[in-house]
């Protein structure tokens, strides 16, 4: 016959406070990001935006995946240390909220992105985010160089027709202006009186013969 001890008060408090503990510890870190799915372009930025929330000052791990490869981008504290691997240095930027930018984007870039939180205590929360990298063709390219041709031209073209409205505004405002100016009155020239306009001689005296 079997015989089944009770647990006593004390057993079931130690219990719960370990319960209780363990729920705290689950639910301390909190991990919050707008967006896990992201695409951007060869040679384009990217910004995994995150904002984490724990007990005391957390360790923010990075780590990228892709098929059989993984490896660590980095590891940092908030205003303790940062630590960046060789491959990443010159492309990583990493922030105290735990979120991180990545730059000069290639085709290897491609693949998942997990973010590891560690609590000093040793509780860690993971959160992956999943990046795609389109390269730019060379259809793309054609069409953005046809694209600027024809903005080109049409910039021309509106160039053009604005100099010629120009041209023949001010002709019409030249032709207003005489329309509008006064005709002079012409001044007819009148002949002269021919006895007015020959000389008088007057009657000079004889000299007496000696």
């Amino acid at each position: 016959m079997w015989h089944f001890k009770l647990w006593d008060v004390q057993d079931v408090a130690v219990f719960l406070s370990i319960t209780l503990y363990m729920c705290h510890l689950a639910g301390a870190i909190s991990i919050v990001s707008p967006q896990r799915s992201l695409t951007r372009s060869v040679q384009e930025d990217v910004f995994f935006s995150l904002d984490v929330t724990c007990n005391g000052i957390p360790t923010i791990q990075w780590t990228f995946m892709s098929g059989a490869v993984s490896r660590t981008i980095g590891t940092w504290q908030p205003g303790v240390y940062t630590n960046i691997t060789v491959d990443y240095s010159s492309r990583v930027q990493s922030y105290d909220n735990g979120s991180m930018g990545l730059s000069d984007l290639r085709l290897q870039d491609a693949g998942y992105y997990v973010v590891t939180v560690t609590e000093a205590t040793g509780s860690s929360k993971d959160a992956g985010f999943v990046l795609k990298v389109n390269e730019v063709l060379y259809e793309d390219l054609q069409y953005l160089s046809v694209s600027a041709l024809a903005l080109a031209c049409l910039a021309g073209l509106l160039m053009l027709a604005m100099w010629l409205l120009d041209k023949a505004y001010r002709r019409i405002v030249a032709w207003r202006r005489r329309r509008q100016m006064p005709e002079n009155d012409t001044t007819e020239l009148q002949p002269l009186d021919r006895h007015q306009s020959e000389p008088r001689h007057e009657n000079t005296p004889e000299a007496a013969p000696s």
